[in-house]
């Protein structure tokens, strides 16, 4: 396997390093995978790095997974040559193509390889994209028709950064043949991950329930009718297992971005809801939106003082009352 950087910070590497309680070499050589370059975690560097590629490009040798994180730099005017490969004059973007032309598989690994994420927010002199999609629209800088030498296409553990069980899952499935075409969702994402909501196990869910809302940023009720959170249409389960095994985005405060989507960067309101005529615009996506207008205005009818009490303060205030006579 190798592993490169393009139009990258950094993060799903720092984010793939916290898995486990082994680390992530340890996993990779659990998984019988051979890691032949990471710019963090190799030793090599210069013209011994350059060979290593030279000889993957001709075919000698083998490369069974390739992961790119971050955005492919398409910029000046298609040329590539905003993001050259260190000690080469060669555009990252060549480098990728080259080498994912002879990948068993190609990974996109976080929402900037996958769809060019944050470097592709207005104004994107670097003309950044994903692998197989810019933005939400496929092609991206491999182009329409890629298919890898096993026949998948990219493969995008998408999410800024992307959960580390994600990353390590999916090329631990990958080197033991056991994610194919029909194990990915209409942009590429593993659907171990991506046929869950962020909402799934969210803790503030019995806030939800009521449409008790939080007004504050340091609220413990419901973020998504004030402060933008967008958990209930956002693809992850990263609620359902905790980052790090004790966290996740609202569990410290802050609302879910919806980072694991395209376009997610442009997206108005991170903090603030958008409305129209005092309706949230992003509703669940599994609900019609005229059945979750009557269900609020019910919901709010009956949320007990407690709950509406508790969602609009920084602590439990009024603990959950106990039945008379209860043990």
């Amino acid at each position: 396997m190798i592993w490169l950087q393009a139009g990258s910070c950094g993060g799903c590497t720092m984010s793939a390093l916290e898995v486990g309680t082994r680390g992530l070499v340890a996993d990779f050589a659990a998984s019988g995978i051979d890691l032949l370059f990471h710019p963090s975690l190799s030793l090599a560097s210069g013209a011994e790095v350059v060979a290593l590629f030279d000889s993957v490009a001709a075919g000698d040798t083998p490369l069974d997974i390739l992961c790119v994180e971050g955005s492919i730099l398409a910029g000046p005017n298609g040329s590539g040559r905003f993001n050259r490969f260190a000690g080469t004059d060669k555009p990252v973007m060549t480098l990728v193509r080259d080498l994912a032309s002879v990948a068993g598989v190609t990974v996109g690994i976080g929402s900037c390889a996958a769809f060019g994420g944050i470097p592709a927010a207005a104004p994107d002199p670097t003309e950044a994209r994903g692998l197989a999609f810019d933005g939400s629209r496929r092609g991206g800088a491999l182009g329409l028709d890629y298919r890898s030498r096993r026949g998948l296409p990219v493969v995008n553990v998408a999410g800024c950064a992307p959960h580390p069980g994600w990353v390590v899952e999916t090329l631990t499935a990958l080197a033991a043949g056991l994610l194919n075409a029909e194990d990915l969702d209409g942009f590429g994402r593993p659907r171990f991950f991506a046929d869950h909501l962020a909402h799934h196990g969210c803790s503030r869910n019995e806030f939800y329930e009521f449409k008790a809302s939080a007004e504050r940023s340091s609220d413990r009720g419901c973020m998504m009718e004030h402060l933008g959170c967008k958990a209930t249409q956002a693809v992850g389960d990263c609620n359902q297992r905790r980052w790090n095994g004790s966290g996740s985005c609202t569990d410290g405060g802050s609302t879910c971005i919806a980072c694991t989507a395209p376009g997610f960067e442009a997206m108005a309101g991170f903090q603030t809801t958008a409305k129209l005529a005092g309706i949230p615009v992003g509703l669940p996506v599994d609900m019609p939106k005229a059945w979750f207008v009557a269900l609020a205005a019910l919901s709010k009818s009956a949320t007990p003082k407690r709950v509406r009490d508790n969602s609009r303060a920084d602590r439990i205030v009024v603990p959950p009352g106990r039945p008379q006579g209860g043990r």
